[in-house]
C-alpha cells in the first residue's frame, strides 16, 4: 500500500512577527516544529504500514529548513521524503498551497491513500487537504476519528459530522484528514536517527512541475488578499485594591461603569 502523508513545519512559539508589507509570518530565526496535527496523520500511516505493509512517503512545502520535519518523520519510520521548495512558492494562501502540493503529489507517482492532519496551528483553516483532493480529482473525507477497516480497494473510516458520526467506505486513491488523538504519535527513535542521518530528501522546485505557470503559485496564485495583519497588542493594565468586601464592590462597580461595561 502506497501512502503519502502531508507534513508542515510551523512556528514553535506564538510569539511570531508579521511582515507588514507582505502580511506573511517572519519565520527566519524562529524555533520551529512539526505541525502537531500532522503527527497524528503520520502515526496513522505508520500503523497501517505495520499492520498491512506498504510504503509511507512524506511531503512538505517550505524553505530548506523544512527538511528538519522530514528528518523527524524518518526518525519515526517514514520511508521517503520530498520537500517542495522554491521562492516562487512563498506567500501562498490555502488555495495556492493546495495546488502546489497537489502538483508535488503528481510528481511522486502512484499512491493509494493521502493522509493529512486536520489543520495547521499557524493557519487553522482546515482547507488544504480537501482542496488538494479536488485538484487531484480524488474522493476525500475530512474529520476522520478512526480507521475501521483497510480493504483491498478501499478504506472504511469513522467521520465526525456536526450532529452525527458517519461511517464512510472510500475507494482508493483517496485523501483523508484526521482528527487529533486518532492515534497516539510515537516518539522519534534515536536508533532510526542514526540509521537515517544520511537518508536522501528529494527537493522539487517549480521547474520540476508539469504546470509551470508562475501565476498559480505563491503570492501570484493566491486570490486571498490580506488587507492588514498584525500581532495582538499587549496593553493589559493592572490595578491592586485593598479594602473591605463592601468597599471593593463599590470600586469594581465604579470601574465597570468607567469602562462602559455596565
Amino acid at each position: 500500500m502506497e501512502m503519502i502523508v502531508c507534513i508542515k513545519q510551523v512556528p514553535g512559539s506564538s510569539n511570531v512577527q508579521v511582515d507588514p508589507v507582505t502580511g506573511v509570518l517572519k519565520r527566519d530565526g524562529v524555533e520551529s516544529k512539526m505541525n502537531p496535527y500532522d503527527l497524528f496523520a503520520l502515526e496513522t500511516a505508520l500503523k497501517i504500514k505495520e499492520e498491512r505493509g506498504g510504503i509511507v512517503k512524506v511531503i512538505s512545502m517550505g524553505p530548506p529548513q523544512s527538511m528538519d520535519v522530514i528528518k523527524e518523520a524518518y526518525m519515526m519510520g517514514a520511508d521517503e521524503g520530498t520537500l517542495l521548495s522554491d521562492r516562487k512558492f512563498a506567500g501562498a494562501d490555502v488555495l495556492a498551497t493546495s495546488y502546489t502540493i497537489s502538483q508535488g503529489v503528481r510528481k511522486l507517482g502512484k499512491y493509494d491513500l493521502i493522509i493529512c492532519g486536520k489543520q495547521t496551528t499557524d493557519g487553522d483553516t482546515a482547507q488544504v487537504g480537501p482542496e488538494m483532493a479536488e485538484y487531484l480529482k480524488i474522493p476525500h473525507v475530512a474529520n476522520v476519528l478512526e480507521i475501521l477497516e483497510i480493504k483491498q480497494d478501499s478504506v472504511v473510516v469513522k467521520m465526525d459530522m456536526p450532529n452525527a458520526i458517519e461511517i464512510v467506505d472510500i475507494k482508493y486513491p483517496c485523501l483523508i484528514t484526521v482528527e487529533k488523538d486518532i492515534m497516539q504519535p510515537r516518539l522519534p527513535s534515536y536508533k532510526k536517527k542514526l540509521e537515517t542521518k544520511d537518508k536522501k530528501i528529494n527537493v522539487i522546485s517549480l521547474k520540476d512541475f508539469e504546470d509551470q505557470d508562475e501565476n498559480k503559485y505563491g503570492l501570484n496564485g493566491s486570490p486571498t488578499q490580506v488587507e492588514r495583519i498584525f500581532p495582538p497588542s499587549h496593553d493589559k493594565k493592572q490595578e491592586k485594591w485593598k479594602g473591605s468586601g463592601e468597599e471593593l464592590t463599590i470600586k469594581i462597580g465604579n470601574k465597570l461603569r468607567e469602562l462602559k461595561f455596565a
